[in-house]
């Protein structure tokens, strides 16, 4: 998972020539927009019409048959009135092109799509109200519904063996522990990984599989404001991450990362359920894994957060985003308790679906 020579580092004059030779679209305006481990561009077109151009790392790019598939999932989910961006053809035709690029350390080859610009400003930004947030739980869970009847040649790309952010692969993290040697969360993080192994891992026969959006964060949803002083979601970005899992883990990383934009965030999760099972109820199976699911997230956001930083020290201050404000809720959740979490998730969902 080397990381240091896999992010593209292009320049705006490099962007500029690209799109005018692949889309033959004008720039007026070029601006670098915040990534994990791709190159993203906003860019404004002198004719009219707004861009981003999103630049594969190169780890990424020897995969084009996963990322046809996760461009042919935005543009199912547009076209069944979802708010996702589309990819935009190049002049031969092409949703995506093989770039080679000389770089510092010799010739890489980068995928690169111009995807439909999506306006909004990110929910980390606004204040999450229990109707945001239901509305949040609501939008992954129809997502989800609407990504099962996929259908495509490459559906198998997605299954994605020894994908670490995949929560089906929790164990993988072990590796990677050693980076809070010192650290006392280094022992909450090994306990966690031992409950998933005892107590969610031999449930999964029990569990609904489905495609999941995988990175449903704070920063990959978009709202704006609606006509009651609130906002409504306009927007899922980033389908990077998507992989064959279960509906249990989408809304596992959904109440996650609201989790991380709150003042209480234990509240999160009661609102971002009701919106959820207004569209998928549980199972028991699924109930009884939900707060270890959730304390998964946190694990593997902190602990491959921290490895990122000792691969890419440049991009510290993005990478450590969620690791900084996590730290605290996962060791507040692991205090509290399963017991203790379950009774305000559980009791508030059923309240607030008693009123709908």
């Amino acid at each position: 998972m080397s990381m240091k020579h896999a992010k593209p580092n292009l320049s705006q004059s490099q962007v500029a020539e690209m799109v005018k030779r692949l889309y033959n679209v004008m720039p007026s305006e070029i601006r670098q927009l915040p990534s994990f481990d791709d190159q993203n561009f906003y860019v404004a077109a002198i004719e009219g019409g707004e861009y981003v151009l999103k630049i594969v790392n190169s780890k990424d790019s020897k995969q084009p048959a996963l990322i046809e598939m996760q461009t042919c999932a935005m543009s199912f989910l547009h076209q069944n009135g979802f708010p996702a961006q589309t990819a935009q053809p190049t002049t031969s035709g092409q949703l995506m092109s093989l770039e080679e690029i000389e770089t510092d350390y010799g010739c890489q080859k980068y995928l690169v799509r111009l995807l439909t610009y999506l306006p909004g400003t990110t929910i980390s930004k606004v204040p999450l109200t229990p109707e945001l947030l239901h509305e949040t739980g609501k939008t992954a869970a129809r997502m989800d519904k609407i990504l099962q009847e996929l259908e495509h040649p490459h559906l198998s790309t997605l299954q994605r063996e020894g994908f670490l952010w995949s929560l089906s692969n929790i164990p993988l993290l072990e590796p990677y522990i050693s980076v809070l040697d010192g650290d006392p969360l280094q022992e909450v993080v090994k306990s966690v990984m031992h409950q998933y192994k005892t107590s969610v891992a031999p449930r999964y026969c029990h569990f609904r599989k489905s495609i999941n959006h995988g990175d449903f964060n704070d920063l990959n949803v978009l709202v704006h404001p609606d006509e009651n002083d609130g906002y409504r979601i306009s927007g899922i970005l980033d389908f990077g991450d998507m992989n064959d899992g279960y509906y249990i883990h989408e809304l596992a990383i959904t109440i996650m990362y609201m989790m991380l934009e709150h003042p209480k965030p234990i509240e999160v999760g009661g609102h971002v359920l009701a919106g959820w099972e207004s569209v998928l109820p549980l199972n028991e199976a699924e109930k009884d894994c939900l707060y270890v699911l959730v304390l998964c997230r946190f694990c593997q956001a902190l602990v491959l957060a921290r490895y990122c930083v000792t691969q890419l020290p440049e991009n510290a201050e993005y990478l450590m985003i969620t690791s900084r404000k996590g730290v605290h809720i996962l060791r507040h959740l692991w205090e509290l308790g399963k017991e203790q979490v379950e009774k305000v998730w559980f009791q508030s969902a059923a309240q607030l679906s008693d009123r709908e």
